[in-house]
């Protein structure tokens, strides 16, 4: 294994968070806040620990394998956690740092499940609330990704890493070379970020909030400013966000194929119209459960849109208390939390393109039962899905289903007083990397009365949501330890 590639990897990521809290901590100055003391400490150390990894290991061979991918993502979005929560310790804003390290794991995974009341957060301090809802924009398209974009690469296997961090279950090169690759992500990413502040700043909404509220759209992640998240906002910036989720929920090949000219091919994508079918269906299902709730059929409409483009993109933005909507409608809501968005996007989820493939193989399964003679193969997107594709998306789901199950039975030992249903939900809304759930934990609610031991199964939830499972599974592996290159 190429444990030397692995800590310089993990330096520059460091030193990439580093660089980046400039920014937040630039907004406390503006701002005239005493936490840019909190960054520019936090830079400090994130310096000392990256420079030194860096210039170390600056001279090895950099070849990356799948082992070394999937051992770099998972100790860079440990160390990038670790770091990025000690602004929120050091200002003491979040004077706890297994809270703090909730809220950033929180943050960098996507998730939005806080620790924090209403009131805290709109008592925190801009730099902060900059930094909390940045974590959101760098955690959305993969750090890693970022520097294959912004760093030249000598390794012809950068395409495992990329893998290793870009949800769904098949991540591939759009043009041939990968750098391109994640470079072209990046400026589609960049380019829809900055087009949905322009629309939010047109809505009236002003810039610190456009900018921290695109962060948490674009990541799908939902953390905000208000102790209502969207409620409070017009109706045009909810549905500028509640667009914008859905957006951000499409695989970004979709986006490439778009602007390369190939729009026919794009729209003919069958994850892309079973999403679309997903969210349309859902939404007209709530809007005719919760008929009479709302005071007209626009705001009803709005409303469930709202919710359900938030729910499926798991970016968790509310504009209702949904909670108390009718048990379809919440039922609903908790299966749109298994469902999410597209493979290839910043949503997460099981992805719509993994359960297209599931449906599938049992289709398959049952025709082969019923004619033990007939030859049936698996496709998806007018093409045959390798053999190793399908076993790999039946594995993943078993190991989804487990993985679940021991979670939920770990919350229940460890917080035995909130009922079954906040339990199950609480987990859906972390692995899944929603933010909130229901019951107990819903959107009126936040996670800080869970114990420590519940608060450190749910950081390894939203964890193991994000890069889906297999690197944490890999990285724990004693055999993934050896000095056998696997390639």
């Amino acid at each position: 294994m190429n444990k030397k590639m692995i800590f310089r990897t993990v330096g520059e990521i460091t030193l990439l968070e580093a660089f980046l809290m400039l920014i937040p901590m630039v907004v406390s100055i503006i701002y005239g806040e005493s936490c840019f003391l909190s960054f520019l400490i936090t830079i400090g150390i994130a310096v000392a620990i990256g420079l030194p990894l860096t210039l170390c290991f600056r001279k090895v061979n950099s070849a990356i394998y799948a082992k070394e991918g999937f051992i770099t993502v998972s100790f860079a979005w440990i160390l990038l956690s670790l770091i990025g929560a000690l602004p929120f310790l050091l200002s003491g804003e979040i004077p706890n740092y297994l809270d703090a390290v909730f809220e950033t794991v929180s943050g960098f995974t996507t998730t939005g499940a806080t620790i924090l009341s209403g009131e805290a957060i709109e008592g925190m301090s801009h730099g902060l609330l900059f930094w909390r809802s940045f974590t959101h924009w760098i955690g959305g398209m993969g750090v890693l990704v970022l520097i294959m974009a912004i760093i030249p690469s000598n390794s012809g296997h950068a395409i495992h890493i990329m893998r290793a961090e870009m949800p769904g279950p098949s991540v591939g090169k759009i043009v041939p070379k990968i750098r391109e690759t994640a470079k072209i992500l990046y400026l589609i990413y960049i380019g829809m970020t900055i087009l949905e502040v322009v629309m939010l700043l047109f809505g009236g909404m002003n810039l610190f909030e456009s900018l921290v509220h695109t962060f948490g759209t674009a990541g799908t992640g939902g953390f905000g400013v208000r102790a209502d998240s969207i409620a409070s906002y017009t109706p045009y910036l909810q549905w500028v966000i509640g667009v914008f989720m859905v957006l951000f929920g499409i695989n970004f090949n979709i986006f490439f194929m778009i602007i390369i000219g190939k729009i026919g091919t794009a729209f003919k994508s069958h994850e892309l119209l079973w999403y679309i079918g997903i969210i349309l269906t859902s939404t007209a299902v709530i809007c005719i459960n919760i008929w009479g709730t709302y005071e007209t059929f626009g705001e009803t409409l709005r409303t469930s849109f709202f919710q359900v483009g938030s729910i499926i993109t798991t970016t968790g933005y509310t504009t209702a208390n949904y909670d108390t909507w009718p048990v379809l409608s919440r039922i609903i809501l908790l299966g749109l939390m298994f469902v999410g968005a597209c493979a290839g996007s910043t949503g997460g989820g099981l992805k719509v393109s993994r359960l297209i493939l599931l449906y599938k193989i049992v289709k398959n399964d049952i025709t082969r039962a019923l004619h033990p003679r007939s030859v049936n193969t698996v496709k998806f997107e007018g093409r045959t899905v390798e053999k190793e594709t399908v076993n790999y998306v039946t594995a993943y789901f078993i190991l989804y289903i487990f993985l679940f199950a021991v979670m939920v039975l770990l919350l229940a030992i460890f917080d035995g007083w909130a009922d079954i249903a906040s339990l199950f939900s609480a987990v859906a809304a972390c692995f899944n990397n929603i933010g909130p759930g229901l019951g107990a934990f819903g959107p009126a609610s936040n996670y800080a009365a869970l114990t420590w031991m519940s608060k450190i199964v749910l950081v390894f939830a939203m964890l193991l949501g994000r890069l889906e499972i297999y690197p944490f599974i890999v990285m724990l592996r004693p055999s993934t330890w050896s000095s056998v290159r696997e390639s």
